[in-house]
């Protein structure tokens, strides 16, 4: 099956130096590959968003030689797809109704003991299930408890939210086995999620235990972005995800909901992140500035080393004997640094 990758970047601000080195390695891998590179804009978490955000992002890629092979999807046209699938999974008994707000969760938890860890997960403890199974989520040492009860309906016409069980990936449910790419192989054994990161390597979690049963939609009416990432990139045939380090936590969760839902599973390569001066990754919260378009080697240089390639200014001159001192071409850059991508991550392996 040929490749197709793409790159998703979410429409809150525009693209900075961390965005760029998704941007770029996406890019970079999909012309590797001799294949297909798509954008999408992931405007899913509307009230995030801002304004026209989209089609400035659209125009900082094309500034730097980044043009999608395809006319950009947009996520908020393609609500009616997501909500298929919500029903899809609500017919068959995988996810439930669920209207527990933040602090009935961790009132839940902290009843049943567990702590959250700093930027940890907050894990639903399961309150809006069965008591059969929420009895099932308890730790080693409240198993013998007794279940916390529901609370009481939402007031009418409150919107619930909605959740994928997570307790039955083995044997109550058949999850579908579908796969793009014999590298892309993984297994659920027991509650263990496993998949292979063409990066990272073997990866692994424990989903029920360190996340839980998982939102679909939320109480306001959006789709989240683990129901939307893994419809779309069904829909739009996306054989490889090439995306930042800090996504790679979602794998497991979209592996389950793709095996939920019966769609194939791309091959993974989480990228390094960017760090801001703090120690933490670089992003729109803790100011990272907007990418400069009128200087688009210095941006583009930056993420190629960033990504373990050489930088611009190594190149040797070409036949017009330009001393490395001298401007490249950004063109020039991009195909040295497609043969330098497809000697660190060979296609034929994947």
């Amino acid at each position: 099956m040929a490749y197709r990758g793409r790159f998703a970047p979410s429409p809150t601000g525009p693209l900075h130096a961390g965005s760029m080195v998704a941007a770029l390695a996406s890019w970079l891998d999909a012309r590797a590959h001799g294949g297909q590179w798509l954008v999408r804009i992931e405007d899913v978490d509307a009230p995030r968003c801002l304004p026209g955000m989209g089609h400035h992002i659209l125009g900082q890629l094309a500034a730097f030689g980044l043009v999608p092979d395809e006319v950009p999807q947009v996520q908020s046209q393609r609500s009616h797809l997501y909500q298929q699938a919500l029903d899809g999974l609500v017919a068959r008994g995988v996810a439930y109704p669920c209207f527990c707000s933040r602090k009935d969760i961790e009132s839940a938890r902290a009843k049943l003991g567990r702590t959250r860890q700093r930027h940890a997960e907050l894990g639903y403890p399961g309150t809006c299930r069965d008591t059969r199974n929420a009895a099932l989520l308890a730790t080693d040492e409240a198993r013998d408890r007794t279940p916390i009860p529901p609370p009481a309906p939402p007031p009418t016409g409150q919107q619930l939210a909605w959740r994928l069980r997570t307790e039955i990936q083995g044997s109550n449910i058949h999850f579908h086995h579908v796969l793009y790419r014999e590298f892309a192989t993984n297994t659920i054994t027991s509650s263990i999620c496993q998949w292979h990161d063409r990066r990272l390597g073997p990866q692994q979690q424990d989903v029920e235990k360190t996340v839980g049963d998982f939102p679909v939609k939320r109480a306001d009416g959006c789709f989240t972005y683990q129901l939307a990432v893994v419809v779309d990139d069904a829909a739009q045939g996306i054989t490889h995800v090439v995306r930042g380090e800090d996504l790679a936590d979602n794998t497991a969760r979209q592996i389950l909901l793709q095996r939920a839902l019966g769609l194939p599973t791309p091959a993974y390569l989480h990228t390094p992140l960017v760090l801001a001066a703090n120690g933490l990754k670089l992003s729109k919260q803790n100011g990272a500035q907007a990418l400069d378009t009128t200087q688009p080697l210095a941006a583009l240089d930056r993420a190629a080393q960033c990504l373990g390639l050489q930088s611009a200014t190594a190149f040797v001159a070409d036949t017009v004997h330009r001393t490395v001192t001298a401007a490249v071409p950004a063109t020039d850059c991009l195909t040295a640094w497609v043969a330098q991508w497809r000697q660190l991550y060979n296609p034929s392996s994947d």
